[in-house]
């Protein structure tokens, strides 16, 4: 992919110092410069030129913010060519699945028209792994047709970059609630977040800030300006165009918050009340010292909305959302204790208080932690949990749960042995000796499992969805 590499990015150049050399570079350097990076490059991204007039908006807005507006007015005044030049100096390729692609989950396509009988579209999501251990989510595409064989759509070469809205309306109250949750609030946050209307953008937020001047004590502006900032950068929206290919849509760290990797999407369809549905998918942020969990919402996987969980039950690994409302509740498998799966209830999406603990370390396969593979799947007989157990040696395996369908703080059965164990040839990678799934699906009686390999590299498995849950029962709680 084309990343930006400007300076509000995750990593970025000496960005003043860049600029100055380029404007003191000759007409004619410039021009064959651009000829050059145009005939080493261009063939390798679709719509090249777009990417760049993109990266070199977005340095022009950190231009507007910075004190050197001589420099802005220049590169302004810049033709076209120079300044799509210059943003090639603020952009770098990566390859996002250098390292691995693992940790795969699977939903059914946002269409199903148009297809044979019996058979399904779907879509799985990835976590793809490059330069400096960053992760990323990617996506495939495909067709499990009615006798459960699995057709992959081709995959292309390219790399779609998308539009990051950080300039996205925020709701006050949420944000207000969101501030107080993770203890930021105070005398400066409190006045800035009352001169701003019901919705406000970043940009009004900075205007807000910047009003109240020096009417408060410096550090207690400081770490308010600070909470806002970094709060509102962890909430954006990743817009990819309509002609981008499924599989070229990457969602690649934006905040500071996961600039070291967005890691284990677990996406499900989500079924409203109303009778809509859309897709959600909770993940780990992982800031290169510390991990958060996140939310992406979407509904169409071309526009992706990111925001933050907050609440004391947020917090570890693992956290899976149930697929639809269970007595007018959302429900949430989690592992806040770092070895046991749980569950929550809230009647807010964003905000997470209680969690109890329902599957406990027993097996011997299991013994050193629990967690679930997934979000859970709705069965006439109860939610089927896919879950990872880690053994001896850290070796890991995927297991079963049902848990009932009025009350998930009840466990109908689990397994006693694995459901599935690395073999021979899935034990070398990165991690070995690892099995690892982030959601299944069910399709024509049978349980599909798109699964990691020692996370490098990842397979699918089924079964069939009676014997499975036979035998979960069978083996009792």
């Amino acid at each position: 992919m084309a990343r930006y590499f400007g300076p509000d990015g995750i990593r970025g150049v000496d960005t003043l110092r860049v600029v100055r050399q380029f404007i003191d570079l000759t007409p004619a350097t410039r021009a064959r410069k651009w000829q050059q990076t145009q005939q080493r490059f261009s063939a390798r991204h679709r719509q090249f030129v777009r990417i760049l007039r993109r990266h070199f908006a977005r340095l022009v807005r950190w231009l507007e913010s910075s004190p050197e507006h001589d420099l802005l007015d220049i590169v302004r005044e810049m033709s076209e060519q120079d300044q799509l030049l210059l943003a090639a100096y603020m952009t770098c390729e990566y390859s996002v699945e250098a390292a691995a692609f693992f940790n795969p989950s699977i939903v059914p396509h946002p269409s199903q028209e148009d297809l044979p009988p019996g058979s399904v579209r779907f879509i799985m999501s990835f976590r793809a792994t490059g330069e400096g251990h960053v992760s990323s989510v990617a996506f495939r595409s495909g067709i499990i047709d009615a006798s459960n064989q699995l057709h992959l759509d081709a995959v292309t070469p390219f790399i779609s970059t998308p539009v990051i809205e950080t300039h996205r309306k925020y709701d006050k109250l949420l944000f207000a609630r969101k501030l107080r949750e993770i203890k930021t609030w105070n005398a400066f946050t409190g006045a800035a977040i009352a001169l701003l209307s019901d919705h406000f953008t970043r940009s009004e937020m900075e205007d807000a800030i910047r009003s109240l001047g020096d009417s408060f004590e410096r550090s207690e502006r400081d770490a308010g300006h600070l909470a806002m900032r970094w709060l509102a950068e962890s909430n954006y929206r990743v817009q990819f165009d309509n002609d981008d290919v499924l599989c070229e849509r990457v969602i690649f760290p934006v905040s500071s918050r996961e600039s070291h990797g967005i890691e284990d999407a677990r996406f499900v369809r989500f079924s409203n009340p109303d009778g809509s549905t859309c897709y959600y998918a909770t993940y780990t942020a992982y800031s290169g010292e510390s991990i958060a969990v996140q939310l992406i919402e979407t509904h169409d996987f071309k526009t992706f909305e990111i925001c933050t969980l907050n609440g004391p039950a947020v917090k570890d690994k693992g956290m899976a959302l149930f697929p639809r409302q269970i007595n007018g509740a959302y429900w949430m498998l989690g592992r806040q204790d770092g070895h046991s799966i749980t569950v929550s209830q809230s009647n807010d999406l964003h905000f997470w208080y209680e969690y109890k603990p329902i599957l406990e370390p027993r097996e011997t396969w299991e013994l050193i932690k629990v967690g679930n593979c997934g979000s859970p799947i709705e069965t006439p007989r109860g939610w089927l949990v896919l879950t990872h157990g880690v053994g001896p040696v850290r070796r890991y395996c995927i297991g079963a749960a049902l848990l009932d369908l009025n009350d998930p703080t009840h466990v109908i059965g689990r397994m006693k042995l694995p459901l599935i164990e690395p073999l021979e040839s899935e034990r070398e990678g990165y991690v070995p000796n690892v099995v690892y799934t982030c959601g299944a699906m069910v399709h024509a009686e049978r349980l599909i499992i798109p699964y990691a390999m020692s996370d490098t590299r990842s397979g699918i498995a089924s079964a069939n969805l009676a014997a499975l849950l036979d035998r979960i029962i069978s083996d009792g709680p």
